[in-house]
């Protein structure tokens, strides 16, 4: 009866796809390329959500539920397709409605672009939370920037980095629909007049000296099973005057459009260089705009529906992803205090009770700070509420502090060193009932470190709370082959719960099952291997190690660390070549920031090296490098199911937590890392006998940074680490310009702030340690196996659920 009924549905799955390409596209079957192909299967899908999703948000007003609103500049969503289906439970359905039109699948879902809408693991970190709170029931919109071109696409040529425009929305977004008729009006400068409204009080006007448009195209996001359904909801730039037409009509057609394209700009790429002054402000305009639309928006939904603003934290809960979205706190005052006219005291009540904040960093530049004349240029009103939230924030201070002037200036939202500015981590702390890390280490530091005269003063205002990965997209979809073999062994109830996987210990002593584990893993490294030999031409053997670091280009996480082990690495090879080397390939995939000039030059050293290995005969197949171009969601969905050993070896005590570790381990990748971020919590879960860590601690890594001469002392007392910097820094793997990385290596020999030349000796010792353990088949599996069976805990279900009862106070259903 199922067959029969899994038949009739992809019949009519089938007949809706062939309409959606005949009338919605106008298409003919023969004429259809993968591309159209893929419109018209999203497009039918779609149409199986949306009574769904009508529906979740009709009954969460209906029953009077309280709502999430999370609030981030970036949403890396990935391609949906799968995801929907997958969710949707239509796979198979999909597979045979597509089969008699002759169209593969796998074809079709490659044929979607990825969105463009994130930079790294933030905003798969919101992606992954938009998902399990569907999963989980809970009410919630996503609010962020619908960018046209997102995150540059990465071209490298001759290893050096080079930024273009991603045209994702080139073809159209088939999940989005258009709402021109949900608009808000954003303001920029102008001026701020004092109103008389009676002898007691003042009112404040905002006069903006320009407005943008901010315009809503929402995209359903699908829970697993379909049961619950919530909205992405993206906001484009749109200028209320498109053309000056007198302007035109003199001859002036540039000019004509010239307001146009600054004020549609908000919306055209995330992260552009803040390296002029124009790159800030755009920056500022970006962060305000969505912010602004966005709490205008629930604004407008909570008093249609409930009437008063007075129950905001009642049913309404703020989330604020990081300091991008930290403006809410003095917008939702002005929106309470200058257009609802409600009391200072009674707005700041409502703000603070609505609102809770993200803390995902702890390095100075990501914890943003603005200028005061720009802020008192571009949001006048803003900068005088500041003002007015710090004088009272520092006079309840003072009451309790009497005479402390150094807590004073540290916990003032306004810095007064060099140059005026505004800091957006104290403002949102400030402005939140709670403020929470993103890992147990990184939520501690923040108790010790960035805001430790915060705690001391608001001691039950930080709390942690672990990131997580949402296994449907980091396993079930991933990697179907690993989902079957975990299905068959300990039952299909582990695709509802993640806690399942634990039944998979005792198999970890089954030398059949890690067979089966291993063929899983290797099925999944040949495949990756054809791709690696299809982009960098470079043949790899899938039974090798395949030793991964996908992530941002950032000196904190340490490639450079990475690509000197290599260095290293190959020239051990070259000496000992009768040694029985475990046979590897290290796979780096990444962005460097298009303004960070040092990461760049660390993608092209890694480049440099990887000539040079690779062409090297004498290493044969024992050591390969390879750096895979425009690493996005698509890509990451490939590498992370083939990888063997995962690379978290950031400096300890600078990432927050991390979820690629995470997703690495999930798919049965043992990991090498610092007691830094999530892997202390791994370390927990996994067992010290399948993790490898090494290095510094963050209390090491801080007393080093006190010895201006520890660079050079990690260097000397390190033959193998000189010969690497000498080898380097001297042009051997840059003969075309032998001084290209003099300055990087003798930033090693001197301050070394990220402990590249501290931690290598130690890295390098656990990295033989994985040899080691890669050479012992049975030892090696048996840790993957039980790092796939203890990873149940980094669930996003399981973070969610614990923000839903901890911070937002909200049911959970599911």
């Amino acid at each position: 009866m199922a067959n029969t009924d899994t038949a009739q549905d992809a019949a009519a799955l089938r007949a809706a796809i062939v309409r959606k390409l005949t009338y919605d596209m106008g298409k003919s079957r023969s004429g259809a390329r993968d591309r159209d192909w893929f419109l018209a299967t999203a497009l039918a899908v779609r149409d199986r959500v949306i009574d769904r999703w009508l529906e979740a948000t009709r009954a969460a007003y209906a029953h009077g539920e309280k709502q999430v609103y999370y609030l981030s500049l970036e949403f890396l969503v990935g391609r949906l397709l799968r995801d929907n289906v997958s969710n949707l439970g239509l796979v198979e359905t999909l597979r045979e409605a597509l089969a008699p039109l002759g169209v593969d699948f796998d074809a079709v879902r490659q044929a979607e672009p990825d969105a463009a809408l994130g930079n790294g693991g933030l905003g798969r970190l919101a992606a992954c939370f938009m998902e399990s709170l569907a999963s989980l029931a809970i009410p919630a919109f996503g609010y962020g920037i619908r960018y046209e071109h997102g995150l540059f696409r990465q071209i490298l040529r001759e290893g050096w980095q080079h930024e273009y425009p991603e045209d994702w929305l080139q073809f159209g977004n088939p999940w989005e629909f258009a709402r021109p008729e949900i608009s808000h009006d954003i303001g920029f400068g102008g001026s701020v007049e004092a109103v008389r409204v009676s002898e007691d009080e003042m009112r404040h006007v905002w006069h903006p000296g320009e407005t943008v448009q901010a315009v809503a195209y929402d995209t359903p996001v699908v829970g697993w099973r379909g049961e619950h359904v919530n909205t992405l909801r993206l906001w484009s730039a749109r200028a209320l005057d498109p053309l000056k037409l007198e302007a035109f009509n003199f001859g002036d057609h540039v000019g004509a459009l010239a307001d146009r394209m600054r004020q549609e700009a908000i919306s055209k790429v995330l992260y552009p260089s803040d390296e002029s002054p124009a790159g800030q402000e755009l920056r500022l305009r970006q962060e305000y705009f969505f912010t602004s639309a966005a709490l205008q928006d629930l604004v407008r939904r909570h008093l249609r529906v409930y009437g008063d603003l007075r129950s905001l934290p009642d049913k309404v809960a703020i989330q604020l992803n990081d300091t991008h979205p930290a403006i809410a706190v003095a917008e939702l005052m002005r929106i309470c205090v200058d257009l609802h006219a409600i009391p200072w005291d009674e707005a700041w009540a409502i703000t603070r009770g609505s609102i809770s904040y993200t803390n995902h960093t702890l390095l100075p530049e990501a914890l943003e700070s603005w200028a005061v004349p720009l802020m008192e240029r571009l949001l006048p009103r803003h900068m005088q509420i500041i003002y007015l939230i710090n004088a009272h924030h520092l006079d309840s201070v003072r009451a309790a502090h009497a005479g402390d002037v150094r807590l004073l200036s540290s916990v003032s939202l306004i810095e007064e060193g060099h140059g005026r500015r505004v800091r957006m981590g104290h403002l949102a702390f400030v402005g939140s009932h709670k403020v929470n890390g993103v890992s147990a280490l990184h939520s501690d530091l923040l108790k010790r470190t960035v805001f430790r005269d915060f705690h001391a003063i608001t001691p039950d205002r930080i709390t942690n709370k672990t990131n997580g990965i949402t296994f449907r997209r980091w396993l079930q979809q991933s990697n179907p082959g690993l989902t079957g073999l975990l299905v068959e062994a300990v039952g299909p109830a582990v695709l509802n719960d993640a806690a399942r996987l634990e039944g998979l210990i005792p198999l970890a002593d089954d030398a059949g099952f890690r067979d089966r584990f291993a063929a899983v893993k290797r099925a999944n490294k040949e495949a990756m291997a054809a791709l690696i030999r299809q982009q960098l031409d470079l043949r790899v053997d899938p039974a090798a190690m395949f030793d991964v670091q996908i992530k941002r280009i950032h000196e904190y996480k340490r490639q450079l660390l990475n690509i000197l082990e290599t260095v290293a690495l190959y020239d051990a090879i070259r000496s000992q070549p009768h040694l029985d080397w475990a046979p590897r390939v290290k796979i780096f995939a990444g962005k460097a920031a298009a303004s960070y000039h040092r990461a760049k030059l660390i993608i092209k050293l890694a480049h440099d090296v990887a000539r040079v290995v690779n062409g090297d005969p004498t290493v044969r197949d024992r050591l390969k490098v390879a750096f895979l171009p425009n690493y996005n969601v698509s890509l990451a969905e490939m590498i992370v199911p083939a990888a063997d050993l995962s690379e978290q070896i950031s400096t300890a005590g600078m990432e927050a937590s991390g979820t690629g570790n995470m997703k690495l381990g999930l798919n049965g990748a043992l990991t090498i890392g610092t007691l830094d971020g999530a892997n202390v919590e791994m370390l927990e879960h996994v067992g010290a006998d399948n993790i490898f860590i090494f290095g510094l601690t963050t209390e090491e890594v801080e007393a080093r940074r006190h010895d201006g001469s520890h660079g050079a002392a990690a260097v000397q007392a390190s033959p193998r680490l000189g010969e690497v910097l000498e080898a380097v820094e001297s042009g051997v793997f840059s003969p075309d310009d032998a001084g290209r990385y003099r300055e990087m290596m003798a930033s090693i020999r001197g301050h070394d702030y990220f402990m590249v030349g501290a931690d290598f000796d130690s890295y390098f010792e656990a990295q033989r340690r994985a040899d080691a353990r890669w050479q012992d088949s049975g030892a090696w599996w048996r840790s993957a196996v039980l790092n796939t069976a203890r990873m149940g805990w980094f669930s996003s279900d399981r973070t969610i659920a614990e923000y839903a009862s901890e911070i937002w106070d909200v049911p959970i259903k599911r």
